[in-house]
């Protein structure tokens, strides 16, 4: 099931796999929010009534949500994205847990923070709209017994939620840490971005009913540059070729999970939007419907695996 440097144990691998039935793909980006989407993926100047994200929920099965990392969604904020997302019953939305919780780590959270941040869940969880709550952590958190405890307090504070935890390094990728997660039912992050090194490497690991992936791009150039902007790390468009390793390490995910979630983050230009429709197109086996902008945007990229509609 793994592909990644160390395997999990076979128990783990047991567990994970008790599920026999592939469960659901949910494919879709990181973000709906974009100046440089305007004119390539949304309508330049927008149609009266227009809206960003019940547009792309035509498009996507998932969005995952950036803001909440900088600071906590307000609760009648979060039902309005709900009602905004009405008539795509099928729609999900992840989010990325605020960072307070998994980058500020030099004093301890109190209950007040942990209570705004639920309030703020609580009506996309309430709605069934609420596909996962994403622990995202640097690379410098590594396993060590600090760290450790740390994650076992942030993941008790939200346990109401499904979660899944994304490290980036390779300390992590031992079997006692995905039996840890296996035994509480959170998900562990399958990412592609640019390795550096004891940089955690692509893999196809379960071990909840929730399976989650990451695209973050390869622009190695401007990845680890201090001076980049976020325009330029996330700047990249991944080729079919690049992708077919990651459609079947899907099909591996969601055979051992219920829901699986595939996020692209490569958001520069509308890039993620197109690899995210690649991918759900070699998943699915059929063309993906696209916003006829981006069809006109990325012609080769999506030749074959799109369709404007």
């Amino acid at each position: 099931m793994a592909t990644s440097s160390v395997a999990p144990s076979r128990g783990a691998l047991r567990r994970a796999r008790g599920k026999t039935r592939a469960g659901r793909i949910h494919v879709g980006t990181a973000g709906w929010s974009y100046r440089d989407w305007e004119g390539l993926l949304y309508p330049k100047p927008h149609p009266r009534g227009f809206d960003p994200l019940a547009y792309l929920a035509r498009y996507m099965d998932v969005v995952e949500v950036n803001s909440t990392f900088y600071r906590p969604v307000n609760a009648d904020v979060a039902r309005r994205w709900v009602d905004r997302v009405a008539e795509s019953p099928e729609f999900r939305f992840t989010a990325k847990l605020s960072k307070r919780f998994t980058h500020e780590r030099d004093t301890a959270f109190t209950r007040a923070e942990v209570e705004e941040v639920r309030r703020g869940f609580a009506p996309m969880h309430d709605a069934g709209r609420l596909g996962a709550v994403l622990l995202q952590f640097p690379w410098s958190f590594r396993r060590t017994e600090e760290n450790r405890q740390w994650l076992d307090d942030v993941t008790r504070a939200f346990e109401e939620f499904p979660l899944v935890v994304e490290v980036r390094h390779a300390s992590w990728a031992v079997p006692q840490f995905y039996d840890e997660l296996t035994e509480r039912g959170i998900g562990f992050v399958n990412i592609d971005q640019p390795l550096f090194r004891h940089s955690v490497k692509p893999s196809a690991t379960t071990t909840a009913p929730v399976g989650y992936v990451r695209i973050h791009g390869r622009n190695y150039r401007d990845w680890f540059r201090k001076d980049a902007g976020v325009e330029a790390r996330y700047d990249y468009l991944y080729s079919k070729k690049e992708l077919e390793p990651w459609a079947d390490r899907l099909t591996e995910v969601a055979s051992a999970a219920s829901d699986t979630y595939v996020v692209t983050n490569n958001h520069y230009k509308g890039k993620s939007v197109t690899n995210a429709a690649m991918l759900k197109a070699m998943v699915e086996k059929k063309p993906a419907a696209v916003p006829p902008l981006l069809m006109k945007a990325y012609p080769k990229a999506l030749k074959g695996l799109a369709k404007p509609a």
